[in-house]
């Protein structure tokens, strides 16, 4: 069991370095897609040196932002996966050793005693740890650190009912049109519906990890996703913020069942490096690492 617990811990310090110096590779090639496609010299110049960042990450396994962010971990454990409770722990002194080791900025800080040096809160919501149980036998780990900045401009609003779909549509335009250039565009978006004021944020989270490009098995939700993605656009916010090239390279949404009553709508947005990456470990300990999207 130990040997099977230093696995797991290995492996999530090596999915906080991939994260943060590796973005995946359907990233890359849509940035370098929306290069060609973008006539102006500042925008044209804009993703040049983000394409550059990544490069210079990659090859010096360097993190490609100096915010390397707040650590969460999202964890599906199978019913005959042999650890369980200990999880937890070992994922967070994952987290000590890759700040350390990969080296990860310091973001854990106290109200009252400042930063924790080490990326764990001193009361145990961090890193955030979001956990499902599933079939199976094995342990899937997505490590997501996401930075402040791509963080600050999340919105949330309780709509009334009433206002359905298009309340929801206008929304969403007005939160990507209020974050501006805050957040180093172009974004990516997670819409989460439903559930409650609390929920629909942790969908909207799980919503950017979608497959790249995918659309919702929905044909009706998938056909809003396709719409909302082009008017995003439309609002010319641009790489950077600078109004030439993208503004959001992809855009999902997950819904929940919803109170009569509610509507809550979140809105997780994330700069041009959303970086995760992805591992599933057998109970034998075999372990296969992802870093697609």
């Amino acid at each position: 069991m130990a040997e099977l617990e230093k696995l797991v811990e290995n492996t999530a310090v090596e999915l906080l370095r991939i994260a943060a110096t590796e973005l995946p590779v359907e990233y890359v090639e849509e940035i370098k897609k929306g290069l060609e496609e973008t006539d102006g010299a500042v925008g044209r110049a804009q993703l040049g040196n983000i394409l550059e960042d990544i490069d210079l990450a990659r090859e010096g396994s360097k993190p490609m932002c100096q915010d390397t962010g707040i650590v969460a971990f999202m964890v599906k454990v199978g019913d005959n996966f042999p650890l369980r409770s200990r999880l937890k722990e070992i994922l967070v002194d994952a987290t000590r050793r890759a700040t350390e080791e990969v080296p990860l900025r310091p973001n854990a800080v106290d109200m009252f005693k400042g930063n924790t040096r080490d990326n764990v809160g001193l009361n145990g919501y961090v890193p955030m740890i979001f956990i499902d149980l599933v079939p199976g036998g094995d342990l899937e780990i997505i490590a997501m650190p996401k930075g402040g900045g791509s963080t600050n401009i999340a919105a949330h609003r309780m709509l009334k009912p009433g206002l359905g779909w298009k309340g929801i549509k206008q929304f969403v335009i007005e939160a990507l049109a209020e974050a501006g250039s805050l957040g180093c565009p172009p974004y990516f978006v997670g819409i989460g519906i439903g559930g409650g004021e609390d929920l629909c944020m942790t969908l909207a989270k799980k919503a950017l990890l979608k497959p790249f490009k995918s659309r919702n098995e929905n044909p009706d939700v998938a056909a809003i996703e396709d719409e909302l993605l082009e008017k995003v656009n439309q609002l010319g916010i641009g790489a950077m913020g600078l109004g030439e090239g993208p503004t959001a390279l992809d855009l999902h949404i997950e819904l929940a069942a919803r109170h009569p009553a509610s509507l809550p709508v979140g809105v997780v947005i994330s700069c041009w490096a959303l970086r995760h990456a992805r591992a599933v470990i057998t109970g034998e300990g075999q372990v296969s690492i992802n870093k697609s999207a």
